[in-house]
């Protein structure tokens, strides 16, 4: 599966400060916005929040993947973002978590988004590709390391 068709190098940020999950969420919501024309950030915001209320999407050793639906997406979008320090995140493993890969369906979406969620899935259950993403120095590099090691997925 190819991630590049869904997530671009200027929705690929390394080593961000978030002291929260609200904060961390705002962040995505921002980068997607200021890089996909039609998206509006305060709105993606309630609805990466409202997602969250219906259940924490922090996945475990440190990883959340929260999504949503939102109109005026016309195809599914993605971001990653890894935090210089893991916040509290709720997450089912309890962990705190410093790496968050958003996903975007457009509200009638079929199934495509669930494909791209399980290919990144079956990825981040990798502990050396975690590890990876965890060390990568910028941006460039964590946008590299993630699109190499889905494609394998």
């Amino acid at each position: 599966m190819q991630i590049k068709t869904i997530l671009t190098p200027g929705r690929t940020l390394c080593g961000l400060e978030a002291a929260s999950k609200k904060r961390a969420l705002e962040i995505l919501a921002n980068t997607i916005a200021a890089d996909v024309a039609g998206i509006d950030a305060d709105e993606l915001f309630r609805r990466l929040i409202a997602r969250e209320r219906l259940g924490s999407t922090g996945i475990g050793q440190g990883i959340a993947i929260p999504h949503c639906r939102v109109e005026n997406c016309h195809q599914t979008i993605g971001a990653l973002i890894t935090l210089a320090e893991p916040i509290d995140y709720d997450a089912m493993d309890g962990e705190a978590v410093d790496i968050l890969f958003a996903m975007l369906a457009p509200e009638d979406a079929q199934d495509e988004h669930l494909q791209y969620l399980a290919a990144l899935a079956g990825a981040l259950s990798n502990d050396s590709f975690r590890e990876s993403l965890r060390n990568a120095k910028d941006d460039a590099e964590l946008f590299a390391t993630v699109t190499a090691e889905v494609a394998k997925h």
